[in-house]
């Protein structure tokens, strides 16, 4: 780990750094910490995949498509999640083309295999929503986790 917090290998520090100063200059003019933080743990996977394929092509497209890709995960083009930005809103504070940032997104979830809800990267507000995050399996039953505690507890009262 490095002083400013990055996990990636040394080959592409300055790379991921020039990534992340540009994300969290957008995060912090127009989203918030979380979405800067979610950037910063994407750039660090995408540093670390072997060959990087950040070490080829502009840090300000690279930027560019992982806020994009963060904001497909998380919802950000829809008007009634907060914070919302349009997809031209995105690419005008990122600084690049919204075709050029999407495809780059495109490539980056192909690349990551990164699908809606990522755990990783989905903020916290967007997982309390999601019905499906709070489904587990318990003895071969599927439940809410709040169903899955009463019928323990319901168990653990029968055996005295």
């Amino acid at each position: 780990m490095t002083r400013d917090g990055l996990k990636v290998p040394q080959t592409v520090l300055g790379l991921a750094r020039s990534i992340v100063d540009i994300t969290d200059t957008v995060c912090a003019a127009q989203l918030d910490a979380e979405y800067a933080r979610l950037a910063r743990r994407l750039v660090e996977r995408l540093a670390r995949k072997r060959p990087s394929p950040i070490m080829r092509g502009d840090a300000r497209i690279w930027a560019g498509g992982v806020l994009y890709a963060l904001a497909q995960v998380n919802f950000l083009f829809d008007r009634t999640q907060t914070p919302h930005l349009t997809a031209a809103d995105l690419a005008a504070a990122a600084g690049v083309k919204q075709t050029t940032m999407a495809n780059k997104a495109g490539m980056i979830n192909r690349l990551l295999d990164i699908g809606l809800y990522e755990p990783e990267l989905t903020r916290v507000a967007m997982i309390e929503q999601h019905p499906v995050a709070w489904i587990v399996e318990f003895d071969g039953c599927s439940s809410t986790r709040a169903g899955c505690r009463r019928n323990s507890n319901r168990q653990r009262a029968s055996r005295g």
